[in-house]
């Protein structure tokens, strides 16, 4: 199992991987104890049915700059192959501001194929490569050297078994025709806006009972502190303060260190200092918030008139159109937009791109009366009215 500890080995690796017309990429990381991906490791794999050709990355080796393999993922005429990319990609924007193109996620893959949403590797592993793996590695300290030979076995099997299976996965998407279908999904991965949470936007991934937009503000005042103070200390959120203990600070309101005293959730590091003085002055902020400046949270789904016997048919439909093209019913449309659908809703993405393909004009075309649903043997069809 080579690794590769200098940016000379790297570089001469990229430039006989640009040879190839892809290379499978996985990274190890630690997060727990920063707010930003900690790059560990990075495995790639040139096509070829051996290990010989697969290497280990250590970005921690004294004087390594992954310069190389930045290059490498810019180059468009190798397709770089990861599985489940969304983390790894973080870590690369991130750090570099750089996405791999072209880009292909056999986890996406997976799911359009008929493998289920959201498949994991372990079970693409066993069905396409017919291998077992090893995941008692999994968890462990990437961050330390020397790194074990189980580690190193565990971390190269995630590139190797993932030549075969992009292999088979890139045919049956030709044959059957849905490369537009993950082109469609990976545009999300590509988008900086699914890496970049903004300070003032952070109080909208907080969970509430409450629609009070005096209550918000404050909720948005705290969450905005929080999340500049642990993106500029590179610390977890939760090292602030919890989800529990915001919400618990936006109804008290504490004005004081005595009130900040008598938190019950507030973690005792932050009733002192720096923090402490940040949600004092947060909840100072929402409290004096202007009226027209108030959060206003989206409660248009809240008052839908929903059709049951519709969002029943909806379901119906859906359960025999995605048998039929074999992919999971909840990768097309949770219950949730099959019922906004049912009320009138036409903004929800089961109408729009290949899902509509699939699902959405046959249910915009039975929401509208223009066709029926009937049972014949086992299966289900639609009759024009």
């Amino acid at each position: 199992m080579k690794t590769i500890t200098t940016t000379a080995e790297l570089a001469t690796y990229c430039e006989e991987a640009r040879k190839h017309p892809y290379v499978t990429v996985d990274t190890e990381f630690l997060r727990e104890r920063t707010y930003y991906s900690k790059l560990c490791l990075v495995q790639l794999a040139m096509p070829g049915t051996t290990d010989d050709n697969a290497v280990l990355v250590d970005p921690l080796a004294d004087g390594i700059s992954v310069a190389p393999l930045l290059e490498l993922f810019k180059d468009t005429n190798v397709v770089k192959v990861f599985h489940a990319a969304r983390q790894d990609l973080e870590i690369f924007f991130v750090e570099a501001g750089v996405f791999p193109e072209p880009l292909f996620d056999t986890q996406v893959a997976a799911m359009v194929c008929g493998f289920g949403e959201q498949v994991g590797y372990e079970t693409l592993v066993r069905k396409i490569a017919k291998q077992s793996l090893d995941k008692t590695s999994r968890f462990t300290d990437w961050s330390r050297r020397p790194l074990t030979d189980a580690q190193k076995k565990y971390a190269l099997a995630d590139v190797t078994h993932l030549r075969m299976i992009y292999e088979y996965l890139s045919a049956e998407l030709e044959k059957t025709g849905r490369d537009a279908w993950v082109r469609e999904e990976l545009r999300i991965l590509t988008n900086p806006d699914t890496y970049i949470i903004q300070p003032e936007d952070a109080w909208k991934r907080v969970k509430t009972r409450t629609t009070s937009g005096k209550f918000l503000a404050v909720v948005r005042e705290l969450a905005k502190f929080r999340e500049g103070y642990a993106q500029q200390r590179n610390i977890p959120r939760s090292r602030v303060f919890k989800d529990d203990a915001l919400v618990e600070l936006a109804s008290t309101k504490p004005g004081n260190m005595q009130d900040l005293g008598r938190s019950r959730l507030l973690l005792r590091e932050a009733r002192k200092g720096d923090i402490a003085e940040g949600i004092l002055a947060a909840v100072k902020a929402g409290v004096n918030c202007p009226a027209d400046q108030l959060p206003k949270p989206d409660t248009s789904r809240d008052k839908l008139q929903v059709n049951p016997a519709l969002a029943d048919l909806l379901r119906v439909l859906l359960k025999a159109k995605t048998e039929d093209a074999g992919v999971a019913s909840r990768l097309i449309a949770p219950a949730s937009d099959l019922d906004a659908i049912a009320a009138g809703v036409r903004d929800v993405p089961a109408l729009q791109g290949w899902r509509k393909e699939v699902f959405g004009s046959d249910a915009l075309r039975l929401c509208n009366g223009e066709v029926a649903l009937a049972a014949k043997g086992k299966s289900i069809k639609l009759i024009n009215l």
